[in-house]
């Protein structure tokens, strides 16, 4: 028996309704959704028992359950890699709009700082091996072997469209998910704690609050002397780590969404990449941009733990740049869209998980920093201290709302235009190539009597070709310079080769201010907790309870929009 009568192909039911043999695809999806489901909020009360200190449960526990399940998908990423080898006479289907080269390539330049994190564990766990779990050991091994598997499978696999095993694979295709989410939310803990204990001992040196400060330093010497080191620098590759996690997740999840999908041909084609000449401004701005990231954070941190009134300049010159940052963003964004609805292109509505995750995960990750303006503007305008960055807080808080609305609508809308090469191919296929055919791709080859005078001139240029080398003539016929018919003028051509240019500059100043954005909360840059504003009318607990939702969603936002301006680069 053939692979293929195994995994039989099963017919396109675009116009039909769900029928009776459909419902077992619909279980499968929800069993496995509750199994993933179940999975992180095993992780999540561990995590919540570890971050209140309770001495029953400890982090060993948490990397133990972590470490089952990286082992658990290791497993079922061999067993998947092995089926597939066996079934190498049958074409598995492939989603083209899953994943590009570029967020690949993105994706392992990650992969590897957080196998530098890894080996840095290492390190400190070997400094501590006398009084700390064998776990804080084991774990990095296993982190860094899973991290190096995974990378592989995305390159290889991430597009495959699963039509064998399917339930079966949905249950790997979503453990893979929800583990590399529990990571996210592991190294989200982590990194949270870390900086929150950093801002009670700033409060504590600066003589606000006296505030419990938690010590995870283990209860003995470091063996080498490199174990401070060691500790440090985690802190500064969590970001990328945790950037590494949720992309994964996000790209697994198409691959589940995709399980038994039957694609449509006409819309699974590569895209032609268009020419990125003419990208000036944008770049020229986007790098100027990020020039001035680095300036305002290395000016932050270094100012915000001085004197009341050196901390109260460092936040309001964050302000000030967050407030032109913002406008430079809400302007292009908006330039953009004026662009696109000037040009009335129909709307791609082809079925597309891909393109639907990033429609949902730009909505929901923004709802993180909504809600934080929103707070910051309700303390705003109700406290009672008069410190000098006040109004700016409320104007940057009020804008921060407005850029994510304008560059969620410019995102989408460049994602659902629909795209003008296919418009071009279908417009050059002559009208009538063949003389009683209702396709040329599909008449079969006539060796009879040929009446050229019924034939393009490419055909007939072809055929004399053909007979001329056949009867050791040489002929050549006139080329054309293009395959893209001119026009009698240049006007027409040029309006729209602006507005591309526009497009893709307006793409890149976007992506650029998105990185700024992304690396001055990931290192450290969040005046948000240093303002005193929001604390004094929410109280401390609460405040750090926001904080600790919004600002992870937030980093995710604006790593999420760098790769779905990338696609909108890639589109124009």
């Amino acid at each position: 028996e053939t692979q293929s009568q195994k995994c039989p192909t099963r017919p396109s039911t675009h116009t039909e309704p769900v029928r009776a043999s459909e419902y077992p695809r619909k279980n499968a999806e929800i069993l496995s959704g509750q199994y993933g489901t179940n999975l992180l909020l095993i992780g999540a009360a561990l995590m919540l028992a570890i971050a209140h200190h309770d001495p029953a449960v400890r982090e060993e526990h948490l990397l133990s359950f972590a470490s089952c399940l990286m082992l658990l998908q290791l497993l079922w990423m061999m067993w998947y890699i092995l089926v597939r080898e066996r079934q190498d006479n049958t074409r598995t289907e492939r989603d083209v709009h899953a994943t590009t080269c570029w967020i690949r390539g993105g994706l392992t330049l990650l992969a590897l700082l957080s196998l530098i994190m890894d080996a840095f564990r290492i390190g400190y766990y070997v400094g501590y091996r006398s009084c700390v779990s064998a776990v804080l050991g084991v774990f990095p091994v296993i982190h860094a072997t899973h991290t190096i598997a995974q990378v592989q499978f995305l390159w290889f696999h991430i597009k495959d469209v699963i039509k064998c095993y399917e339930t079966f694979e949905r249950f790997g295709v979503i453990h893979a998910v929800f583990t590399n989410l529990l990571l996210w939310c592991s190294g989200v803990m982590s990194e949270a704690e870390h900086f929150l204990n950093n801002h009670k001992r700033r409060l504590s040196a600066l003589g606000y609050q006296n505030l419990t400060i938690e010590h995870s330093e283990p209860n003995c010497n470091c063996t080498t002397s490199t174990c401070s080191m060691f500790s440090s620098s985690l802190y500064y590759l969590y970001p990328f780590n945790i950037e590494y996690h949720i992309f994964v997740s996000a790209l697994l999840f198409v691959m589940w969404k995709n399980i038994g999908r039957n694609l449509d041909l006409s819309s699974n084609r590569k895209r032609k990449v268009t020419k990125t000449q003419g990208l000036t401004l944008g770049p020229i701005l986007g790098l100027l941009a990020l020039a001035s990231t680095i300036g305002i954070l290395v000016v932050y941190i270094t100012h915000v733990e001085k004197s009341l009134q050196m901390r109260q300049s460092a936040i309001s010159m964050f302000y000030i740049y967050g407030i032109v940052m913002l406008v430079v963003m809400c302007c292009a964004g908006a330039s953009g869209l004026v662009i696109y609805r000037v040009n009335h292109k129909p709307l791609d509505t082809s079925k597309n998980p891909s393109r639907q995750l990033d429609t949902e995960l730009l909505f929901s990750s923004s709802i993180g920093s909504w809600f934080m303006s929103w707070c910051s503007v309700v303390a705003v305008l109700s406290t009672h201290s008069r410190p000098p960055y006040r109004w700016t807080n409320l104007i940057y808080s009020l804008l921060i709302v407005l850029e994510k609305y304008v560059q969620n609508l410019f995102i989408i809308e460049s994602l659902y235009r629909q795209q003008e090469n296919a418009e071009r191919e279908n417009q050059e296929l002559p009208a009538a190539p063949e003389i009683f055919s209702v396709t040329s791709s599909l008449a079969p080859p006539y060796n009879g009597i040929i009446n050229r005078a019924y034939e393009t001139p490419e055909r007939v240029c072809v055929a004399m070709e053909t007979e001329q080398e056949e009867s050791g003539q040489m002929y050549r016929c006139p080329r054309k310079p293009s395959e893209v018919p001119m026009g009698v003028g240049t006007k027409g051509e040029e309006a729209p080769n602006i507005k591309r240019q526009i497009l893709k500059n307006i793409a890149v100043l976007l992506i650029m201010c998105n990185i700024s954005l992304w690396i001055l909360p990931a290192f450290g840059c969040r005046p948000q907790y240093d303002n005193g504003l929001e604390q004094e009318t929410f109280g401390f607990s609460i405040w750090t309870t926001v904080l600790n939702f919004a600002i992870p969603l937030n980093l995710f936002y604006r790593m999420h929009s760098v790769a779905s301006l990338f696609e909108v680069f890639r589109r124009v």
